[in-house]
């Protein structure tokens, strides 16, 4: 399976049914009066984290997500069939991010642990029957509500596997050869540069009842937090992490080693989220090489706890695996992001009102907008009950303010009107 972990995707929540114009109708029963029903609600959307997915492969396939939509009203006050809800299965670990009309995003959602939902796109609230508008002055009403449209979101979806180990190193210190070793996991290996292509994950079992997912992460390499090779589009997998596991090349000189060491920190630190923060195990590989023994001495003279493995012979692996997991139980949870609190209007802002620069006022606000979508402006009646609600709200008065004439151009939502 291709590894994926970035998509953007369309979701739309159901359409409201319409509410109807119906009228009881019984023998012997002069004048029933209204009866129309109201339309069903539309569906919601969520996205739902599941265990069992570790791609987002299945998004490059299929971008549009909708729920179905609400039926209309029936006579006898007969409510109409709600939308059923849609749910859109993503892998846990999942970053969502909401994109506005002018390209900025606001993240919403971090989907970190097995079955975590969120709604993403709330459905339209079904419109009401005549039945509803009735009064003691107007005994029967002749206009419905139309149901209300459903929200509509473009979601970026970025994902950021979930494990408690990182392996981290240059091309070629032999990460992939460790984590064949110690997991059940299958990595492609080779002695060339940027065999692994993509993160690949690893559970590694301590005991019966102790374990731990580790996740090998393509080689590094100077300017990788600028794209260089294929470090920025993997960076951000080891950002979960609570510990990292520094890989050495034993093979090479005890110069380029340092050199080496120095660069991923660097690199790290330049990725600048805390990853540089994280608790780490500094490893040096390939111990069966005579040279290596030599580096791995003068290592433990320069740096404090330093470990000698050899992934080829398994020399040392178990040793290191069990100082991992108890890094592991004594680090924190890391935090890699906080969703920002959704915007709501307040009293105060209910709508706005900016006049362009062809003369045309442009009235926004969710109630207003919702309103005027739901409003049927064939029907008089109803067109007279939007134009009372909006005299109620104050929009007529803020026209006026604003220096609105006869015959100017009104738009809100998809609508436009001459003000009068």
């Amino acid at each position: 399976m291709q590894f994926i972990d970035e998509a953007e995707i369309s979701v739309a929540g159901g359409d409201g049914g319409d509410g109807i114009v119906a009228w009881r109708r019984e023998k012997y029963v002069p004048k029933g009066g209204p009866a129309g029903g109201d339309g069903g609600h539309g569906g919601n959307v969520f996205l739902l984290a599941s265990p069992t997915l570790s791609t987002l492969v299945e998004f490059r396939y299929r971008r549009n997500f909708s729920a179905d939509s609400g039926r209309p009203g029936g006579s006898s006050n007969k409510s109409g069939r709600s939308g059923e809800d849609l749910t859109v299965a993503v892998p846990a670990g999942t970053l969502v991010f909401r994109k506005s009309g002018d390209g900025s995003e606001q993240c919403i959602a971090d989907l970190n642990e097995p079955d975590a939902r969120i709604l993403v796109a709330k459905g339209g609230r079904g419109g009401l029957g005549n039945q509803h508008f009735a009064t003691s002055v107007r005994q029967a009403p002749r206009f419905a509500e139309r149901g209300e449209p459903g929200e509509r979101a473009t979601l970026r979806l970025e994902l950021r596997l979930l494990a408690d180990c990182g392996i981290v190193g240059v091309p070629n210190a032999g990460k992939s050869t460790l984590l064949s070793v110690v997991s059940a996991a299958r990595p492609k290996i080779a002695d060339y540069p940027f065999t692994t292509l993509e993160p690949q994950l690893g559970v590694v079992r301590i005991s019966d009842d102790e374990s731990f997912v580790i996740v090998d992460v393509p080689g590094l390499i100077e300017g990788a937090h600028e794209g260089a090779g294929l470090g920025d589009q993997f960076l951000r997998h080891v950002e979960r992490t609570r510990v990292l596991v520094h890989l050495l090349d034993g093979a090479k000189t005890f110069d380029e080693i340092l050199a080496d060491k120095a660069m991923i920190e660097a690199e790290l630190r330049a990725w600048d989220r805390g990853v540089h923060q994280k608790p780490t195990l500094l490893v040096l590989n390939k111990l069966d090489l005579p040279d290596a023994q030599v580096s791995l001495a003068a290592l433990r003279r320069r740096f404090e706890n330093v470990r000698g493995i050899s992934a080829a012979t398994h020399e040392g692996v178990r040793a290191t695996m069990l100082e991992a997991a108890a890094m592991i139980a004594a680090a924190p949870q890391p935090q890699v992001a906080t969703p920002a609190a959704r915007i709501q209007l307040t009293p105060h802002a209910a709508f706005a009102i900016e006049r362009h620069g062809d003369g045309t006022f442009v009235v926004s606000g969710e109630r207003i907008e919702r309103l005027a979508a739901m409003t049927n402006f064939d029907s008089e009646e109803a067109l007279a009950r939007f134009e009372r609600t909006l005299g109620r709200m104050g929009v007529e008065r803020e026209l006026r303010a604003m220096g609105a004439r006869e015959g100017d151009t009104v738009r809100i939502g998809a609508h436009e009107f001459t003000y009068s």
